[in-house]
């Protein structure tokens, strides 16, 4: 659990040191263009060629620091990424979507 506690910590100080990216990503989600996926990783819900941009963007550093706190865990990269989702779900303002544990998409 400690562990668990460590890998939350220093994804939200990574993702915090992205303002102007994160901007963009809590634009898109306000929008309704990306939701969260239960894995951790974004998803581009609106074909939009920026929405599909940004998604790879996202997730792409999103995979390098979830690899990297794995690595330093010794933690699978799955895993790391299931403790995130729960991270970054619950702090998704009203109205975002998000993909619960059974596939489902839902909005906060």
């Amino acid at each position: 659990m400690k562990t668990k506690m460590l890998a939350v910590v220093t994804l939200v100080g990574a993702l915090a040191s992205m303002p102007v990216f994160a901007l963009d990503l809590q634009q898109a989600r306000s929008s309704g263009a990306v939701g969260e996926r239960a894995d951790g990783y974004a998803e581009a819900l609106q074909g939009s060629a920026d929405a599909r941009a940004l998604v790879a963007e996202v997730n792409d550093k999103r995979r390098q620091e979830y690899a990297r706190i794995a690595q330093e865990k010794g933690q699978p990269v799955g895993e790391v990424g299931k403790v995130f989702a729960t991270q970054i779900i619950n702090s998704l303002p009203a109205g975002a979507q998000y993909q619960s544990p059974d596939g489902t998409w839902k909005k906060r």
